[in-house]
């Protein structure tokens, strides 16, 4: 099942870059309907490298519901105004969680887009359905973000 959500961030390519690199924003951007803590490493690194990152989730960030593998690569783009940055994850119930990131410039800002391929087999439905929620409301805080200069 996939997911396929873009929006505009009223910021630079390079802000959101130096930003998407970044386990914070992740967090933020997740807070308060995930939460992520590293498991293995057992801390974020400033700045995702290449590799594999443990996490446990809660929901709400109350709620345990596991661990999650997030692979994180940084796949080569076409050109020099596209950023890209994929995380290849899998957890014990999900078989896949394939997120793609891309960021380009565009008149404006930065056009952000969410990939997403999600197969946890008889669970893919409902799984897909939060995802679709989570990803839309990661794009909100993105642009609440942006809007306010990246002030955390």
């Amino acid at each position: 099942m996939q997911i396929d959500l873009a929006t505009l961030l009223p910021c630079s390519l390079e802000e959101v870059v130096a930003q998407a690199r970044t386990p914070r924003l992740l967090r933020h951007v997740a807070s308060p309907l995930l939460s992520f803590s590293p498991l293995a490493p057992a801390e974020f690194p400033d700045i995702w490298s290449e590799g594999t990152y443990w996490v446990t989730l809660k929901l709400f960030g109350l709620l345990p519901i596991g661990r999650q593998a997030i692979v994180i690569s940084y796949p080569q783009a076409e050109s020099a105004e596209t950023f890209m940055l994929r995380d290849n994850g899998y957890s014990p119930l999900i078989s896949k969680w394939d997120h793609l990131i891309t960021a380009q410039e565009a008149s404006g800002g930065t056009l952000y887009r969410d990939q997403v391929t999600i197969e946890a087999g008889v669970l893919s439905p409902f799984v897909w359905l939060y995802a679709r929620l989570f990803y839309a409301h990661r794009q909100r805080r993105w642009a609440t973000l942006a809007t306010h200069g990246f002030n955390y």
